[in-house]
């Protein structure tokens, strides 16, 4: 089970939005019903207007020295303790020396005192929290990741209303590297300290997105408050602490119970600790929001259940263990009497095998036919469906699925093999050894090893391999990227060169337009 990594940060940065810049606005008094009140109070805020307006470095510094001063005393023994303006004016002042704990813990004493201040302290805290979270940033680009984590640490102590800081630690924890062993001899101490950030990395991340959940409350950050949440389950997941995760699973689908990955994540569960019964319920519950479910998302429900129905039994194993041990009987038994005695538990085994799984893989069919239904040409949709149509003996099925994979990947010999299948089900002989001949004789083969979408475009990457004992002629593909009807969005050329004997050659190939969810090729 894999973790869904948040986008990366090259090229990120944070701008404050409404939150006042000190290079672009004046100095702003407090937005909200507040006034200083005190003597006191009001030499504090004067000292920091002064201090945000002056140019000069020297003046500066005796100002805010002096706001600090007249403030510290206002709540010390000012008897200004309870007066709010004496609070956020401290907490101004924190924010303008970079003081996040010294801020953090006034302006939440103002807030306390004055709640209608919210939205005021709010702007200041994320104005401060943005030059914090892009100096994080700058840090990860960098590789500097210890410096990163330090910095979005703090950014995330002074505002926690928005989940980026937490989702990135996340992150930063998901892709934590083991430490280098020449540290023990260069530096035994870090190499310590980063053995255990390491050993905690992944409850790190789980922490992480666990405090991205309320930092995302405001409805613009709906997505990132649901993959967040369900990545609490996916880290755990991943790591095969299955108890943890189905409880986290269970936790997320309270929120979201129509989801469909975490449906078929909690149903994969199920399935490893033979709660077969709840498993296939989860998975039918899947089918029954299949219309409001994305292609994906079936697939991936079909691929889980598929992934996880148990592999069937080795009867030759048990056949030739069964007659081992009936041929040391005395008297020895005759070959006759080893069958008689051996087959019907082989036999018993398979029907009870497909007793059990047979209903698992109609279940996998119906849920790819699902899926297809809203994206048909998804080569590996196709290929799978082709598969457990095959298994579950639906020779209605099977050709005419072939069929279409073939038309999307015709240089591949595993797709060849699945069409000389269909045709085996038909029983047409000629069909299959002329499907066979076709997949020997291929140029090269082509073999799509990972196509990724984005909002924007896809990525296909791929091998072409001359599998024959000669050098191969030099071949050109073209490829069409389509959208969900097969309309072409895309069309790029790829040229094959002659490739010696047994040799591999990777390709990649990037679409910008928007709209692709598959792909297919053809020679010329």
């Amino acid at each position: 089970m894999s973790v869904k990594r948040f986008v990366g940060l090259l090229g990120w940065v944070y701008t404050a939005g409404a939150a006042p810049l000190a290079a672009q606005t004046p100095w702003l008094p407090a937005a909200c019903d507040i006034k200083p009140g005190h003597q006191l109070v009001n030499s504090g805020m004067q000292s920091l207007r002064s201090a945000f307006t002056t140019k000069f470095a020297d003046q500066k510094a005796k100002d805010l020295k002096d706001a600090e001063r007249v403030l510290t005393q206002a709540v010390t023994n000012g008897k200004q303790e309870k007066n709010p303006a004496a609070w956020y004016y401290l907490g101004r002042y924190y924010l303008m020396t970079h003081d996040l704990v010294g801020a953090d813990s006034a302006l939440s004493k103002a807030l306390a005192l004055a709640p209608a201040c919210k939205e005021d302290i709010g702007l200041y805290r994320r104005q401060e929290w943005v030059l914090v979270f892009n100096t994080a940033a700058a840090a990860w680009q960098a590789g500097n990741t210890d410096s990163a984590i330090v910095a979005f640490r703090r950014a995330n102590q002074i505002y926690q209303g928005d989940p980026s800081g937490f989702i990135y630690l996340a992150d930063l924890f998901l892709g934590r590297l083991e430490p280098d062993s020449a540290l023990t001899r260069t530096d035994a101490a870090k190499y310590h300290m980063d053995s255990l950030v390491y050993a905690t990395r992944m409850d790190s991340a789980v922490k992480y997105f666990r405090l991205a959940v309320p930092a995302a409350s405001d409805p613009k950050y709906t997505k990132d408050r649901r993959e967040a949440l369900l990545n609490v389950a996916r880290v755990y997941h991943s790591e095969k602490r299955y108890g943890e995760a189905a409880a986290a699973y269970h936790e997320f689908l309270t929120a979201y119970p129509n989801d469909i990955p975490g449906t078929a994540s909690l149903a994969d569960l199920y399935l490893r600790a033979n709660k077969v019964d709840s498993a296939v319920a989860l998975y039918s519950r899947v089918l029954d929001h299949a219309d409001s479910a994305t292609a994906e998302d079936l697939f991936v429900a079909a691929r889980s259940l598929l992934g996880a129905i148990a592999s069937s039994p080795d009867t030759a194993v048990m056949d030739a263990d069964c007659a081992k041990a009936a041929k040391k009987k005395s008297p020895a038994l005759t070959a006759r009497q080893v069958a008689a005695r051996c087959a019907p538990a082989a036999a018993d085994t398979m029907r009870k095998y497909h007793a059990l799984t047979d209903p698992q893989y109609a279940l996998v069919a119906k849920t790819y036919q699902a899926g297809l239904a809203k994206n048909p040409y998804s080569r590996d949709a196709l290929y799978n469906l082709v598969s457990v149509s095959y298994a579950i003996g639906d020779t209605a099925s099977v050709l005419a699925l072939a069929q279409r994979l073939c038309a999307l990947d015709p240089m591949n010999r595993s797709t060849l093999a699945k069409l000389a299948g269909g045709w085996q089900l038909k029983g047409k002989k000629d069909s299959v050894l002329y499907y066979l001949t076709i997949a020997d004789s291929l140029p090269v083969e082509i073999s799509v090893s990972s196509f990724t979408l984005t909002e924007k475009g896809a990525t296909l990457e791929g091998h072409m391999t001359n599998f024959r004992p000669k050098a191969s002629a030099p071949v050109k593909l073209t490829f069409d990227f389509l959208d969900a009807k097969g309309n072409v969005v895309a069309t790029q050329a790829q040229d094959v060169p002659a490739l010696a004997p047994n040799a591999d050659q990777v390709f990649t190939l990037k679409v910008d337009q928007p709209g692709v969810v598959a792909w297919r090729y053809k020679r010329g």
